[in-house]
């Protein structure tokens, strides 16, 4: 395993790090007595070959279901527990109830000290308010400090980057868990802008949001050869100096092997790396066109300025996606989380279009783009492909979130 300085929080930083959503038994908030011996065992089997690979950094969160009661009675059971463990806990209005639940993943997890604590999704302006305001989390978070209970403080995120970027500013978070690979490099200033204030880099899902690599198209397999496009994808983030680990989600044992490969290669990355993207970004102008390619995300309307609140710049995105790379399962599933996620995925698909949402009315807040009919084309493409289905995806189901 490699590591790094994760910032300023001064920690060695393992480059993968054990996200710890996809093995626990339940999204519901089990007790122990309910997880059967074979459900447990599977977490503790991990968890030991985490410690045996390298990956000395756990990461979980209060909403991940059973992980926090299923690892703490890990940590009890295995031999050496991670050097370095994070959980995160969702921002409240009221900061009493905040430190209570921070209060009640301590006992969860059975530690003496959370290592890094992330207050969980700061996703719009009024997260970040709650979180910063005289007296909310990142107060209550400091007095816990002082009392040894908690380490160093970061955010993780969906946000837009204009957001994350007043997140840093502020100079009161230590580290950062955002969304940064490959097919999504829109916090590539974000990261920057860390660096500067020396915060740690934390990359949220790399497999499962980097484009379900886990279960890639058939062309994505072909045009990251030699390598898989988890390995590809996993170079591609970490060739990046300012990042410093990504989040590695283990459903079984095999999990591994494919994110230590591409740890086993990363003094090569540039024999690889740069002839991957060259074919990519080739067959993204082949496949979309050159005009398309570079310009289909200039001009649009944010969702908050569209009828019906539809977020136009991701669900091109998305269908570029599938014209690109035949990411249709992976479009499938993005699709219909738009209106169905929260603030977790803002805005609207493209479901009202022709039914509340005329063309008229999204011609008319196109205008700047170079193709108003393609972008309407593209939605009602979409429309047909995904629009009668019910949203059956789960909010996470993914390395981390």
């Amino acid at each position: 395993m490699q590591y790094r300085r994760f910032g300023r929080t001064n920690l060695k930083m393992p480059v993968l790090s054990l996200g710890g959503m996809r093995f626990q038994k339940s999204w519901d908030q089990l007790d122990f007595s309910e997880i059967s011996y074979e459900e447990q065992n599977k977490v503790e089997n991990i968890l030991n070959l985490a410690n045996k690979y390298g990956l000395s950094h756990v990461e979980t969160a209060k909403y991940y279901g059973t992980s926090e009661v299923q690892l703490g009675m890990g940590f009890k059971n295995i031999k050496k527990i991670p050097n370095i463990i994070q959980t995160k806990i969702p921002p409240n209005s009221d900061p009493e109830i905040f430190k209570r639940d921070v209060m009640t993943s301590i006992e969860k997890l059975k530690v003496k000290r959370i290592d890094l604590l992330a207050i969980h999704g700061i996703n719009t302006d009024e997260h970040l308010h709650h979180a910063i305001k005289d007296g909310g989390c990142i107060d209550i978070l400091r007095n816990l400090q002082k009392e040894n209970l908690v380490g160093s403080i970061g955010f993780s995120t969906h946000g837009k980057s204009s957001l994350i970027e007043k997140a840093i500013s502020t100079n009161f978070f230590d580290y950062v868990n955002l969304h940064w690979y490959f097919i999504n490099q829109e916090n590539t200033k974000v990261i920057n802008l860390a660096k500067k204030y020396d915060l740690g880099v934390f990359i949220i899902s790399p497999t499962d949001k980097g484009g379900h690599l886990h279960t890639p198209s058939k062309k994505m397999l072909e045009l990251c050869k030699p390598l898989h496009p988890i390995v590809f994808n996993d170079l591609f983030c970490l060739r990046n100096q300012n990042v410093h680990t990504l989040s590695v989600g283990i459903a079984k044992e095999a999990d591994f092997d494919l994110h230590l490969k591409a740890v086993s290669l990363l003094s090569d990355s540039e024999k690889y790396v740069p002839k991957i993207i060259n074919r990519l970004r080739q067959e993204s102008i082949n496949s979309l066109g050159l005009e398309w390619h570079q310009n289909w995300n200039r001009n649009l309307p944010s969702w908050e300025n569209t009828p019906g609140n539809i977020n136009i710049p991701v669900l091109l995105w998305l269908s570029n996606l599938i014209d690109w790379l035949d990411m249709e399962g992976f479009a499938k599933a993005r699709y219909q989380l738009l209106g169905n996620g929260s603030h977790w995925f803002p805005g609207n698909n493209s479901n009202l279009l022709d039914t509340d949402v005329s063309e008229v009315q999204l011609l008319k807040v196109l205008e700047g783009h170079i193709n108003p009919k393609k972008v309407i084309r593209k939605l009602r493409i979409l429309k047909e492909k995904f629009g009668d289905k019910v949203a059956n995806c789960l909010l996470y189901t993914s390395d981390a979130a």
